[in-house]
């Protein structure tokens, strides 16, 4: 596997690139009071809507607050909503979807239709929805987009855990006396969380936009918290001074397009049919 994920760095430099984006901003969230000029909330009224400079290189906003130091600080809300939110809503619509494909019947029937009924409703809509009647915090956030997310990890886990469940060495643990529990946890699940491990790869970055558009639609976390979509929503009554939201909203792409490129290349590594090339 180690050799694989060698090779997969030298042959896929999209994979590459990806994880040095990924890594750079993590590193950059972690250390931010170390790395940070200044204090992300301090206002310097005085120094308000800065042009990029050797004091200030990414310029002020329009209350005189570094921007690079709301940047750097800002990935810590945005990376971690949107990281958690992957892992929260991969591990229950995983194990939802798990014991739906394994139980099947009617209880099968019941429990997708309701995942479907949550499918139903456009994504960002329902965040705003359960967002705007809980109240605008980073909690209530990432759970409204927990509650959107899961039902596309538990379709994926149910679709896999019905093909795997008909394979012969499953027919044989159930002949042995297993339970029922023990085969879905030991044997089930592990041979069909591939495919949920590369699209949780891939919707980490698809989560940090959902959460960054909400925080632009004044739904995330409270002001003056350093937040990337918030600092793009504040660039908007000055759109001529590019380095309120430009910077900000540039630290959003490249995370999301890192986040895609790792997703591709797990795929590439993961995806039986490619495999073999690794």
């Amino acid at each position: 596997m180690l050799r694989s994920v060698k090779k997969l760095f030298k042959s896929n430099y999209l994979f590459t690139i990806g994880v040095i984006i990924c890594v750079f901003w993590i590193l950059m969230a972690i250390l931010a009071p170390i790395i940070a000029p200044y204090d992300p909330t301090a206002q310097d009224m005085a120094m308000r809507l800065m042009p990029p400079s050797a004091k200030h290189i990414f310029g002020t906003d329009n209350f005189g607050r570094d921007i690079f130091s709301r940047v750097i600080f800002g990935g810590r809300y945005s990376l971690l909503a949107g990281c958690l939110t992957v892992v929260i809503a991969g591990f229950i619509g995983s194990l939802y979807g798990a014991i739906a494909g394994y139980v099947g019947g009617k209880l099968d029937n019941v429990m997708m239709r309701f995942s479907e009924m949550i499918l139903s409703f456009p994504s960002l809509i329902l965040a705003m929805i359960i967002n705007a009647v809980l109240g605008s915090n980073l909690f209530n956030t990432m759970f409204a987009l927990v509650i959107v997310a899961w039902p596309t990890y538990a379709r994926l886990m149910r679709s896999m855990v019905l093909s795997v469940k008909e394979q012969e060495y499953i027919a044989a643990a159930e002949v042995l006396g297993a339970s029922k529990w023990r085969i879905l946890t030991k044997e089930i699940i592990p041979n069909s969380i591939s495919s949920v491990l590369i699209m949780a790869t891939t919707d980490l970055g698809n989560q940090i936009l959902m959460f960054s558009t909400l925080s632009f639609l004044g739904l995330g976390s409270a002001p003056p918290t350093p937040e990337w979509g918030m600092m793009v929503s504040d660039g908007v009554d000055f759109f001529n001074k590019f380095w309120i939201s430009g910077f900000p909203g540039l630290a959003i792409f490249t995370m999301a397009m890192g986040a895609n490129f790792i997703g591709d290349g797990l795929r590439d590594l993961l995806d039986p049919k490619l495999r073999k090339q690794f």
